[in-house]
């Protein structure tokens, strides 16, 4: 049996023409609950609360809900994943910086769509290969996700808030927009 071999290195993204979307239940941003599910990445918890701060000054969302995984590298808990899909409309999730937690980011946007949660995926362009190979491995080539210049771990707070700025459009046009 041949075993496939992940690049956490990147490289260029082979991603189908269109984005697979698993949940089509999109929604609007005015008055929605969001949900950041941040990885312990240093850095992710910063840009998400920026994103959720954004979305709620610029696009009138009620409100987030802020959670921490237990471990960047691992799937998300049941416990945790329910709670989430139970108290929030959409779920933002990130930072993949790395190869492992970039997997197990697109591992958990997948997870929340297939529970029927729009969700947006923050991951480093360095580790697209990876991001694309673990959608792949959950039947889900093509998952749209957000792409942001690496490295997040090294950035200032300015730099952090300008990233999340530069992301938020895609962010929108990914829990808002069913892709064609």
């Amino acid at each position: 049996m041949v075993e496939a071999i992940l690049d956490p290195t990147g490289g260029r993204r082979a991603v189908a023409q269109g984005a697979a979307v698993l949940t089509p239940n999109r929604l609007k941003l005015a008055g929605a609950t969001i949900g950041l599910l941040e990885n312990t990445k240093k850095n992710a918890a910063p840009f998400l609360a920026e994103l959720g701060r954004l979305l709620v000054e610029r696009h009138g969302a009620a409100g987030v809900v802020a959670r921490t995984k237990t471990a960047f590298a691992m799937p998300i808990p049941e416990e945790q994943l329910a709670e989430l899909a139970r108290t929030c409309d959409a779920v933002i999730t990130g930072v993949g910086d790395c190869g492992s937690c970039s997997a197990s980011a697109v591992a958990d946007g997948i997870a929340f769509e297939r529970h029927g949660i729009p969700a947006a995926v923050i991951c480093s362009d360095a580790f697209i290969v990876t991001a694309d190979a673990m959608a792949g491995m959950r039947d889900a080539t093509g998952y749209h996700y957000v792409v942001t210049p690496h490295p997040v771990a090294v950035l200032g707070p300015d730099e952090v808030r300008k990233r999340a700025e530069e992301a938020l459009d895609d962010v929108v046009a990914i829990l808002t927009s069913v892709a064609s």
